[in-house]
């Protein structure tokens, strides 16, 4: 049987991932709550196997190695996250690695992912990753877009268009939730978008 595949990103409204230095708004924009935390924890708590590309990995061990305990980066559902197998998609990075159960995989992410559908006996998932994740959602490996959506606009201090390097695609709409009042969960399910003559 193959593996279920989910790429799961934040984003603001106006589709960005992240906010440049010239934004307060700290974590998850200043705007989560219990009820986005909780089922965040609950979301990871079956086991998984995560993929991420290297840039996303290196901004995670990052932020993980200058956290302290009490920081928004240490919530448990990353602590839960980041203690499940993890395969790094990169040519760039060389173990070892600070992260419990990673793997390397240098070369193609996307023969890799395929490979990884076929092989595991876990869901694949992956946080962020803009990138690979676009191939992947080009090549069809991926089952589930996971977005979630906050609260803001920052057009003038947002980075990281969450799909602005991304083909064309269909949504079929597969769950939504509301969370902590104002954020939104929208779990699609992709498919590449064929232009008709």
């Amino acid at each position: 049987m193959t593996a279920t595949y989910t790429f799961d990103v934040f984003s603001s409204l106006d589709g960005y991932g992240s906010h440049g230095p010239d934004g307060d708004w700290g974590g998850y924009w200043g705007k989560q709550g219990p009820e986005l935390l909780e089922h965040r924890l609950a979301s990871f708590e079956t086991p998984h196997r995560m993929v991420f590309g290297a840039t996303t990995f290196r901004q995670f061990v990052e932020m993980l190695g200058e956290s302290t305990e009490d920081s928004d980066v240490r919530d448990a559902w990353v602590t839960r996250m980041r203690n499940m197998p993890m395969t790094v998609v990169s040519s760039t990075i060389e173990g070892p690695v600070d992260w419990p159960d990673a793997t390397v995989a240098p070369g193609d992410g996307v023969e890799t992912v395929a490979r990884l559908k076929e092989e595991s006996d876990v869901p694949l998932r992956s946080h962020g990753s803009l990138s690979l994740n676009w191939a992947l959602m080009a090549a069809g490996l991926v089952d589930r877009l996971q977005v979630t959506v906050f609260p803001v606009v920052t057009g003038r201090t947002g980075t990281d268009p969450i799909f602005g390097g991304a083909d064309d695609f269909d949504l079929e709409l597969l769950e939504h939730r509301t969370l902590d009042g104002d954020i939104q969960e929208l779990v699609y399910r992709p498919t590449l978008h064929v232009n008709r003559p």
